[in-house]
This record gives C-alpha cells, sequence and structure tokens, in this order.
C-alpha cells in the first residue's frame, strides 16, 4: 500500500489532530489515549465531518453493587463526536457508542522515523 506523508510526529500531540486528503477522500488523524488513530472523515449517520468533533470521555452511570444510582462518572473510554448530530464514537474501535452496529471506516496509520503516515 503506498503511504501518505501526514505530519511530523511532533505536531500532532495528544487530543490534537490532523485532517488530510487522499484522493477523493478526507481522513482525520488523531492521537488520543497515548496512539494514534486514523478514520475516515465521514460519519456514518448523515456523512458529517466526524473526525473534526470533541474528543470526550465517556459519561457512565454508576451503579452501587445494591443496584442504587449513585451518580454519573466519566469513563476512561474517549469518544469521538461527530459535530452534525452528536453521535458517538469509541476512539479505539470507531464503533459507535449507541449502536454498535455502526462504525466510523479504519484508515491503516504508522508513525516511523518522527513522521506519521497513512497506508492509501
Amino acid at each position: 500500500m503506498p503511504e501518505l506523508f501526514v505530519a511530523r510526529a511532533a505536531e500532532i500531540r495528544e487530543g490534537e489532530r490532523r485532517i488530510v486528503n487522499a484522493g477523493c477522500s478526507s481522513i482525520g488523524v488523531i492521537r488520543a489515549q497515548g496512539r494514534l488513530h486514523a478514520y475516515l472523515n465521514h460519519c456514518p449517520h448523515q456523512g458529517g465531518p466526524v473526525c473534526e468533533g470533541l474528543l470526550i470521555h465517556r459519561v457512565a452511570e454508576d451503579i452501587a453493587p445494591n443496584k442504587t444510582y449513585r451518580g454519573m462518572r466519566y469513563a476512561d473510554e474517549v469518544h469521538l463526536v461527530c459535530p452534525w448530530h452528536g453521535w458517538e464514537f469509541d476512539i479505539v474501535t470507531g464503533r459507535c457508542a449507541g449502536d454498535g452496529g455502526q462504525g466510523l471506516s479504519h484508515v491503516p496509520v504508522i508513525e516511523r522515523d518522527e513522521a506519521i503516515y497513512i497506508l492509501v
């Protein structure tokens, strides 16, 4: 597979991203949870620019062992939120938080010699 240069590794720090064009496709490369993740910048819901959305920790309900409600908390899992309609996707797997059957299209990404490339 051909490689497309995205950025110098130091240019994409934790929580940051770069959107690049590869032919007719827009691809988002995001550094989150200490790793690089790359997806087509196309939300499966209605085609929004998902890779331009917020990165947030998943909000989870905290339920005690006796099944009583203890409130909300932030989980370790990070979600990418589509800016058009708020669909959330796990940054690691690309799966939709609300519908596990939906997901983002993964693009292979590598970091080598202080540079970041996607395989197109």
